[in-house]
């Protein structure tokens, strides 16, 4: 069937008996229970990295998901010295990027005290973590130059400060930073609960998914995802592409899209994925009609178009009809993958595609689909539309996710899975 043209026919997507695809058999990542921690100074590698508007903690989705690993060592008798990159210092100390307000959020959580430290590595971090405090957490990471380029004695001075080491980062999975593959390397290591799921979730999506498989993929570039549709139209049966990168395939297929973004420079290798979609008979749905402005912000005048009728426009988020079109083919299915926005979805008048995909998906997951929605800005407008609860899984991580998606074996699973491959 290959790819659909915008038509308003194009309503209905093929229906496919179940058929199940067994996973690849990679090695297992070492669990926290095949870690001894008792009586012993764990270093936890989290993803702390959530936003401090005016130095006070936003959204603290990443502290509460970090909870259930760091509960389940200290209940096993571990002491533990966190750590976490924060934002981009490159190497150098930025005041307004320090951990301290995340430690009391953490502390809040864990009901027990949390001692934030403002250094890393150094002599009042080696103080702190051979004492008897439970927990520890040291501060930013990218405040040390060795940190992004996984510097051996970086790496060295932070394994120094505990005697195992777990990664529950799956957000800096993709990293080979020293505290994601250094400091494993040096210490017996494990995979946290959050890293742990996160991994088999997505695995099971891409190596052993129910079928139908729908991908739903938004956003702004389709540059950012070229490579997550390459990989994916050899697994699902069929996309869902809308957001700006819609835009791109759309010229590709030779429409007139008005002043809507397109990234011209990826148009030949747009269609070499549309023909290896087309080869595979995997469908691929794209925009019929689209809210179209004369501007992407707030106030500007908008209007419901077809794709033949944007005019001088741009398009900003799907419209109804599209909506429609992809509800009918995400309810359909046994799995879904959902990455990326419809639109401008933090402006009201163009999140409505987006709200329209996640009540899409959460019908889905009523009717026992397994559902996956990744990648920063899925999981915001999730939030936003009060409906963290509508997916089977919500992943924390954003490049990571995209990545492991493309195919890639991320960095700090890999060193986790070579660890557990160790006697």
């Amino acid at each position: 069937m290959g790819i659909l043209q915008p038509s308003r026919g194009s309503h209905r997507a093929r229906r496919l008996p179940p058929v199940t695809i067994f996973s690849d058999h990679r090695a297992a990542l070492r669990g926290l229970d095949q870690l001894d921690v008792a009586d012993k100074r764990v270093l936890v590698r989290c993803d702390l990295n959530v936003p401090l508007p005016d130095g006070k903690l936003g959204d603290d989705l990443r502290v509460r998901a970090a909870v259930p690993t760091l509960q389940a060592l200290l209940e096993r008798g571990a002491h533990l010295a966190v750590c976490s990159h924060l934002g981009r210092p490159k190497g150098k100390v930025v005041e307004e990027l320090r951990l301290a307000p995340v430690g009391e959020r953490l502390s809040e959580l864990l009901g027990i005290e949390v001692d934030a430290l403002d250094e890393v590595v150094g002599d009042k971090a080696a103080a702190a973590c051979a004492s008897d405090a439970r927990v520890v957490l040291l501060e930013n990471l990218r405040f040390e130059p060795g940190e992004e380029r996984n510097d051996p004695t970086f790496s060295a001075a932070l394994a120094g400060l505990a005697e195992a080491y777990v990664d529950d980062a799956f957000g800096a999975a993709h990293r080979a930073h020293a505290s994601i593959v250094g400091v494993a390397e040096l210490l017996p290591s494990a995979a946290g609960y959050l890293l742990a799921d996160e991994v088999e979730k997505l695995e099971r999506l891409l190596h052993s998914p129910e079928r139908p498989f729908v991908a739903v993929l938004g956003g702004a570039k389709v540059s950012d995802k070229l490579s997550v549709i390459a990989n994916l139209v050899d697994k699902v049966d069929a996309l869902c592409v809308g957001g700006a990168m819609a835009f791109t395939l759309l010229v590709a297929q030779g429409h007139q899209v008005g002043r809507s973004l397109v990234e011209r420079d990826r148009i030949d290798e747009v269609r070499e994925v549309m023909a290896s979609a087309a080869s595979r008979d995997v469908e691929i749905h794209l925009p019929v009609d689209v809210i179209a402005a004369d501007a992407p912000t707030k106030g500007a005048d908008h209007r419901t178009a077809s794709i033949a009728d944007i005019g001088d426009q741009m398009g900003v988020d799907v419209g109804p009809e599209t909506s429609r079109l992809f509800g009918d083919v995400i309810e359909q299915a046994r799995a879904v993958l959902w990455n990326g926005p419809m639109g401008i979805f933090e402006i009201q008048p163009y999140s409505h595609g987006t709200q329209a995909v996640a009540e899409a998906v959460a019908r889905a997951t009523g009717k026992g689909a397994f559902t996956v929605a990744g990648g920063g800005d899925s999981a915001a407008a999730l939030a936003q539309l009060g409906m963290t609860d509508a997916v089977s899984h919500l992943s924390t991580g954003g490049g990571a996710s995209l990545e492991l998606l493309e195919g890639k074996e991320l960095p700090g699973v890999a060193v986790l899975r070579k660890k557990g491959e160790t006697p």
